[in-house]
């Protein structure tokens, strides 16, 4: 993952960021979605629990619960000699558990959003990093079949270009959030992952180093993934995601992506041209269809010709009827399962692009709307729910079932049918 991908049950969080959609799977990471571009821009979502306090007497818990935590760890096979170097000294970092509690809620729209991802500064950083690492960039996409842009794209996103890869004890914060009731059975995993991979040798405990949720090196891979996906690409015998020379991390990120099925040579997405009268019920992730099939109804390319037949395609509209359209191809979906956020992937998607010599989006964003807070997106599942569009639980997260909400609400108050949430549409709910 980086992917990094974690999540808490269905919903994910890391280093300081926002959530834009429920994530697949519980093995990715999100961060902040920040203006400033020396973090990660990972989105994620706000747990609502309130800070526990935790006193002398509580430490004294968390070291009970460590003595019972060590014999589950040699039972899954981690030496005592891994566990003596690894957990001597730990304390309960009531840092951690602070920022797991307080992280803002989201409330930025996708434009803001890409606004910093996809800046003109990360653009240009990132032409510099692809100039710099050029020599293995090119060996790495010749040996796992990804484009080097999409591999710095994510480097840039996750840790602008490795400048903020995170100043935690990766061990100390797993087992701090292990030993917190909220999620302690998918960090105590990533904590008997991370004492598994200091046991290989790859790394001491002392430089495994992440962000405060455990998220790893340049390109924030969870322990778990770093298992499933790391590999010793340099060949001095280590997978190496921490030290100054990105290129382990790197290739990690492209293998990742090539194990989870990625095309080389097919779009990620490319922006298209809705005809009038376009049929909005089409657009959605679970119809696709060739782009000369979506040529036939007046989908186009931003040029007005027909978009190469590269696969399958659907068509997304970010910001509802209003803003960029897009159609988008299974690459996609593979950069998808590196973060679940659909504003993560576009992020990545379109930095790809420019880094590679692409323009910016044609089209407009609705500037004039803001987001929905946390709150008005319950709220709104809440007043769909009762006035009979059912938005399949109450959770403040504009997943595909709130869309499909969304969409039958303005298809019977004749409104475009785009599945757009914005407040016009909540105060009309009012």
């Amino acid at each position: 993952m980086t992917v990094a991908l974690w999540a808490s049950i269905v919903q994910a969080e890391t280093t300081e960021n926002v959530k834009w959609r429920v994530p697949k799977g519980l093995d990715t990471a999100f961060h902040l979605a920040s203006a400033d571009v020396t973090v990660s821009i990972r989105p994620v979502v706000r747990p609502s629990e309130k800070v526990q306090r935790v006193s002398t007497k509580g430490n004294a818990r968390f070291q009970a619960w460590l003595g019972a935590f060590r014999q589950r760890a040699l039972d899954q096979g981690v030496s005592s000699y891994t566990l003596d170097s690894a957990l001597a000294g730990l304390t309960y970092d009531t840092d951690v558990i602070r920022r797991d509690r307080n992280q803002a809620e989201f409330s930025k729209t996708i434009w803001e959003y890409l606004d910093s991802a996809v800046s003109d500064r990360r653009v240009v950083d990132g032409r510099a990093v692809l100039e710099k690492y050029g020599n293995a960039l090119e060996r790495i996409e010749t040996k796992y079949g990804v484009e080097k842009e999409i591999v710095v794209a994510i480097w840039g996103l996750e840790t602008s270009f490795g400048s903020f890869r995170g100043n935690n004890q990766t061990i100390q914060s797993l087992a701090t959030l292990a030993f917190d009731a909220r999620r302690s059975k998918f960090f105590e995993t990533q904590l008997i992952a991370a004492l598994q991979i200091v046991h290989s040798g790859d790394v001491s405990p002392s430089k495994m180093i992440g962000s405060w949720a455990g998220a790893m090196g340049h390109t924030q891979f969870m322990p778990t993934s770093y298992l499933k996906y790391a590999v010793d690409f340099d060949g001095d015998g280590r997978r190496d995601i921490w030290s100054d020379d990105p290129t382990d991390a790197l290739a990690s990120a492209a293998a990742y992506l090539s194990r989870h099925g990625w095309t080389m040579g097919q779009p990620w997405g490319v922006e298209v041209q809705l005809p009038d009268g376009f049929d909005y019920s089409t657009a959605r992730r679970d119809f696709t269809q060739m782009p000369s099939d979506w040529a036939e109804r007046g989908v186009v390319g931003r040029n007005g010709k027909p978009v190469p037949d590269y696969g399958r395609a659907a068509i997304l509209l970010p910001a509802g009827g209003k803003g960029v359209s897009l159609m988008t191809f299974d690459n996609f979906n593979v950069i998808e399962a590196y973060n679940g956020a659909d504003a993560y992937v576009i992020g990545v998607g379109h930095l790809s692009d420019r880094l590679a010599g692409g323009r910016p989006f044609d089209a407009s964003w609705p500037r004039g709307d803001r987001a929905l807070s946390f709150t008005e997106r319950k709220e709104l599942q809440e007043r769909l729910t009762q006035a009979g569009f059912d938005t399949q639980g109450i959770d403040g997260l504009t997943g595909p079932n709130t869309v499909n909400a969304v969409r039958a609400f303005q298809l019977a108050q004749g409104f475009l049918p785009d599945g757009y949430p914005t407040l016009k549409l909540l105060e009309a709910l009012r």
